[in-house]
């Protein structure tokens, strides 16, 4: 009978430790919640003791709000890229692009970013709305690079559309038969036809 070995452990520097176990963290958020995320099984795949899980985070909660960060931070880097030889509409296309293909990939982790903030915990909260203002600026910029300066009307349209983006492309991943290119068009021609760009 085979039997597997425990992970080797390696010794690292609380910086280089830190890092390694947030994102562990936010791998195991692509299959399940925030919220479901066991530190014993991180401590397993980290090849640490659960109790040294803690001198790097002193509660599960500061864990819990930090992996919420790190995945939050992956999603503004991955998504708002910036090229600035492409036109407003193809940069508008390609992030999109970008936004759908990083919750199906982090599923678990967007579903807590979006939906677990709502419970109240002013944490993660703080760490939602951060995503969501950085989102609302790119898009606003983008918008004033074409037409000018933005008013508030625009400026709230556009938090709005976010909303409606944000549960579109969840309950899309829960099951649908839209096509990701279908489901691309209707969020770019949502956008463009509410803020009146086409």
């Amino acid at each position: 009978m085979r039997t597997t070995s425990p992970p080797v452990r390696v010794r690292l520097s609380k910086e280089a430790r830190r890092a390694q176990l947030l994102e562990l963290g936010v791998q195991m958020l692509a299959s399940r919640r925030l919220d479901e995320l066991s530190t014993d099984d991180l401590a397993a795949a980290a090849g640490i003791s659960s109790g040294l899980l803690f001198h790097y985070f002193p509660t599960k909660h500061e864990f819990h709000v930090a992996v919420a960060r790190t995945a939050a931070e992956q999603l503004r880097a991955r998504v708002l890229r910036d090229d600035p030889d492409a036109d407003q509409t193809a940069r508008l296309r390609r992030n999109l692009e970008a936004y759908v293909d990083y919750v199906a990939e982090h599923h678990g982790a967007y579903v807590w970013l979006v939906r677990g903030s709502a419970g109240g915990d002013p944490d993660m909260t703080a760490v939602y709305d951060e995503t969501r203002e950085a989102f609302t600026s790119w898009l606003v910029d983008a918008i004033g690079s074409v037409r000018g300066p933005v008013t508030p009307a625009v400026a709230l349209a556009v938090r709005g559309w976010q909303a409606f983006a944000e549960e579109v492309v969840l309950v899309w991943m829960e099951g649908s038969d839209l096509t990701r290119a279908d489901l691309l068009d209707m969020l770019e021609r949502s956008f463009y036809r509410l803020l009146g760009l086409g």
